[in-house]
């Protein structure tokens, strides 16, 4: 439901700027640091929103990414405390493996 609020929302700005970027058509100077330029005012319009909208989406996607390491770390560190419980047979009962044992004898030795 939240998505779709949010890409309703996202529809209706874009309607706004299309709608007034198609309003104003006339040419306008664009000062650069090294010139100038005659654009038309609906390109510098449809540029800036464009712009934007990619900055924040940078920046939305910064934000999910650390969330999701944040999460994944929390996971790790409450399955380790877990298994370090005072209740938890399992994580004390580990038995060191033999160098002549394979890898598939240890872990049947170890359940």
């Amino acid at each position: 439901m939240r998505g779709q609020t949010a890409g309703i929302l996202a529809l209706v700005f874009v309607c706004i700027v299309a709608a007034f970027a198609v309003i104003n058509v006339d040419p306008v100077q664009v000062n650069y640091f090294i010139g100038t330029a005659e654009v038309p005012l609906i390109l510098v319009i449809l540029f800036s929103a464009l712009l934007g909208g990619i900055i924040v989406g940078f920046f939305s996607l910064v934000r999910y990414y650390k969330g999701q390491r944040s999460d994944k770390r929390n996971q790790v560190n409450a399955r380790d405390e877990s298994a370090h419980a005072p209740g938890n047979e399992e994580a004390h009962s580990f038995t060191k493996p033999s160098v002549l044992e394979t890898p598939e004898e240890n872990d049947t030795k170890n359940k």
